[in-house]
């Protein structure tokens, strides 16, 4: 029996979460789980700056995690982040800190995207994943909400209110009074009102409530008696009226209210609130499935080579009228290329090699927005479109690579000179050059090397002079990496051809 241990790491904006599972016959298990009341969007100020008590408790809990981690390899282990990550304006310069806290890469993750994740997780713990489901999580900083069926979304939407902020803006001092709670409730409609309508229109059969706040309120509401079964409205308006019999959170006595929910109980009951009067709710179920588990569900498909993104790279091709034929000979030699130059890089499987391939499939797709300065709006189509499988990390590379494809190099010439995209840039601009006149002629004659921080391509005797539009666009080439200070030398074994 095969046993094989992978990790998900969920930097949220109120917690932070790891969930190791064990992969036992094509089956995952939870194994063991850590969680860290970061409240990492408390630290998230006006001017979208995490402060630094925000960064030192994400610090903290991420090399606690680290500990736990010891042991696990690169590819069994992924940890993304969400909304906070995603605002913050200051996020790269933690991320630096946090990904060496960890000990592993941090991808943060589109409001989609973690829509789709969560949906992966909570499928996969739900008795009848047949059934047409809406799920419904309310993060720290944001909430998603998804319509799908037999592990497939079918509507995925990522909307910016969350339980951290709503629970700040509107409940500053923990006073509980029916204005605040009107106004609150009133906000998240508001933000509601452009989706609720067409979800509304899709239809389910059933909703379910995951993360926090959701089993927060299963918690609290089944155990002082205010609902018999999940989350229902009846019982949402007996809680309401507990609260505002309070009249504040340090009055607060609810059976099942844990110490770490209640700074942020009163913006998850508002939002859940205006749920169910959006969306029309009567009774809402709880999945212990959410994003963590979809992470793994995920890691478990790319550890197994089923990778969402190469299925997400193909639909993209279908979508923008790829020349298919066209598109693989350029990807085919490139990696041929790259194999040259880093063997081990172009090894199948191999993260950079993957990226160079998905960027030589995915290069013309902007010639379906114009011919003229085709790479550009290749670039931004894979920048900010929605990618099920990439990362927001993923897609920035994705774009940088393919901008640089064609043009003027000095477009990137603030990449990290140590940064491996430099190959996989150079790859895919030979590659392009050597089959700009589409004729089918296979993987060239060419060979590439490096001679410090410049590239040498050697080509067979007598091929260039066969080839004067080639040799002509070899020679700009040279003039395009002399600019970012690289250098590219074009030879034959008699000596340079083009200088």
């Amino acid at each position: 029996m095969m046993q094989e241990l992978i990790a998900a790491i969920d930097l949220g904006s109120n917690s932070f979460r790891l969930q190791v599972g064990r992969i036992v016959n094509d089956q995952i298990y939870p194994l063991d789980g850590l969680k860290e009341s970061v409240r990492l969007a408390a630290g998230l100020g006006r001017d979208k700056l995490l402060d630094t008590g925000a960064q030192l408790r994400g610090l903290n809990a991420l090399r606690r995690f680290n500990e736990r981690l010891s042991g696990f390899s690169a590819d069994s282990v992924r940890a993304v982040a969400t909304n906070t990550l995603r605002v913050a304006k200051n996020a790269p310069e933690f991320l630096l800190h946090a990904e060496e806290a960890l000990g592993f890469p941090i991808e943060v993750i589109a409001g989609r995207e973690e829509a789709r994740l969560i949906y992966v997780g909570v499928a996969h713990t739900l008795p009848d994943p047949h059934k047409r489901q809406l799920v419904v999580d309310i993060g720290g900083g944001s909430t998603e909400f998804i319509i799908g069926r037999s592990f497939e979304p079918v509507l995925l939407e990522s909307l910016y209110m969350g339980c951290v902020g709503y629970s700040l803006n509107f409940f500053p001092d923990g006073r509980i009074d029916k204005r605040s709670l009107k106004e609150a409730e009133l906000a998240a409609r508001r933000e509601l009102q452009a989706i609720a309508h067409p979800y509304r229109e899709a239809g389910w059969e059933e909703a379910v409530g995951s993360s926090g706040s959701a089993k927060a309120l299963v918690e609290i509401l089944e155990q002082n008696g205010f609902a018999d079964g999940g989350i229902t409205l009846d019982g949402l308006e007996r809680l309401r009226a507990a609260l505002l019999r309070a009249g504040s959170l340090d009055r607060l006595d609810l059976a099942g209210l844990r110490a770490d929910r209640l700074p942020v109980l009163l913006g998850g009951f508002s939002i859940m609130s205006a749920v169910f009067k959006e969306f029309g709710l009567e009774q809402m179920v709880f999945s212990e499935g959410a994003l963590r588990l979809g992470v793994l569900y995920d890691l478990f498909g790319r550890y197994h080579h089923h990778d969402l993104r190469d299925a997400t790279v193909e639909a993209f091709m279908a979508r923008y009228g790829v020349d298919r034929h066209h598109a693989q000979e350029v990807a085919d030699t490139a990696c041929h290329l790259l194999a040259q130059l880093e063997p081990a890089r172009a090894a199948e499987g191999h993260p950079d090699r993957r990226f160079l391939r998905w960027a030589a499939m995915l290069h013309e797709i902007g010639i379906s927005v114009a011919h003229s300065s085709y790479h550009k709006h290749s670039a931004y189509i894979l920048a900010n479109a929605d990618m099920p499988g990439f990362s927001r990390m993923d897609q920035g590379r994705l774009a940088r690579v393919v901008l640089a494809h064609r043009g003027k190099l000095e477009r990137v010439a603030a990449l990290d000179p140590a940064s491996p995209d430099w190959l996989l840039i150079a790859c895919l601009r030979l590659a392009v050059v050597v089959h700009r006149a589409r004729d089918g002629r296979g993987i060239p004659p060419l060979t590439v090397g490096r001679e410090g921080r410049s590239f040498v391509v050697t080509a067979a005797q007598g091929w260039l002079k066969q080839l004067p539009l080639t040799a002509a666009a070899l020679e700009e080439e040279q003039r395009q990496w002399l600019s970012v200070g690289r250098g590219l030398a074009v030879r034959t074994g008699l000596g340079p051809v083009a200088a």
